[in-house]
């Protein structure tokens, strides 16, 4: 465990229906660290990120952000206290150019006059550009959303959450769908977020945990099972067996 984590979870508990999904889990992320979440289907990996960014609310349990109590707040609030949430599938709005789905997100203020002032600026005066060019958008800075890549709308939303400024960044299966190229170039992304933000990446390509983490967590029957370094967490005896029949931990 860390001395100061950015981010604590501590005893947390989820029930779907008489069902635990998440049974007394403890994690703690450090300040610009990238923790990578693995673990066999149904271990409780996605539904602790839905716990951290407040989609799902905990039955029992603590969670702290920056050393406040963010457990029963509001999904808008978290957004608002910097908990970005990029989920399996793409959210943004098709119709629009790249340009001018990276101008909305950049909204954070709430006023509408704000909002229409903040429009009126340049878009180099925002940096958008420089965002663009940190995932490879900015080429198609005037492309139509829509007719992204599947690599590029993966690219595209990881720009809007950091267009919203988030200091903590929550990805589900990032990579899923991607070819090979696409799959190295969000790593790329990502190791360059490192340490600037926090981030909490669930994945199951091995290849590319071992690529981006600094710390893997494995996950097992909604608890922690193990956590380390990507070769110590490969030679564990325990998450070998929880991964028996599974198709072993290189399909984590």
């Amino acid at each position: 465990m860390v001395d100061q984590a950015f981010l604590k979870l501590e005893n947390i508990a989820v029930e779907f229906g008489g069902f635990r999904a998440v049974d007394g889990l403890n994690l703690e992320v450090a300040k610009g660290e990238l923790r990578c979440l693995i673990g066999p289907n149904g271990a409780g990996k996605t539904t602790a990120l839905d716990v951290i960014c407040g989609k799902v609310k905990p039955k029992a349990g603590l969670i702290t952000l920056k050393g406040r109590d963010i457990t029963r707040l509001p999904d808008y609030k978290i957004a608002r206290r910097g908990v970005g949430r990029k989920f399996q599938v793409p959210s943004f709005f098709r119709e629009l150019s790249v340009r001018d789905n990276l101008e909305v997100a950049y909204c954070k203020q709430l006023s509408v006059f704000a909002n229409v002032a903040r429009f009126r600026r340049s878009a180099e005066s925002d940096g958008l550009e420089k965002l663009a060019e940190l995932v490879g958008l900015e080429d198609f800075l005037d492309e139509m959303a829509g007719y992204l890549s599947h690599g590029q709308t993966q690219s595209l939303e990881i720009a809007l959450l950091l267009a919203q400024d988030s200091d903590l960044i929550l990805m589900d299966e990032p990579t899923a769908g991607m070819t090979t190229q696409e799959t190295m170039h969000t790593a790329k992304i990502l190791n360059a977020l490192r340490g600037r933000h926090t981030l909490i990446v669930v994945e199951h390509d091995m290849a590319f945990v071992r690529e981006i983490s600094d710390i893997i967590t494995v996950m097992h029957l909604g608890k922690v099972l193990a956590e380390g370094r990507a070769a110590e967490i490969q030679n564990d005896p325990s998450v070998k067996a929880a991964y028996l029949g599974s198709g072993g931990i290189s399909h984590a």
